[in-house]
């Protein structure tokens, strides 16, 4: 699960799923889209686990 940081409540619903309808009449639908996305993107980028790999020999 990921964790909200200070400034992601712009991209959240109070039920903690991702707002794809801009914020305001004056936001272009697709700036907000690749806004969401790198959003989006940021969070898978940090719950991926490091995993440290040991070749055996």
């Amino acid at each position: 699960m990921s964790i909200l940081r200070a400034g992601d409540e712009r991209f959240h619903y109070s039920d903690g799923s991702h707002r794809w309808i801009p914020p305001g009449p004056d936001c272009d639908q697709e700036v907000w889209d690749e806004q969401v996305r790198q959003h989006k993107h940021q969070h898978l980028r940090n719950e991926r686990p490091k995993v440290r790999l040991r070749h055996l020999v």
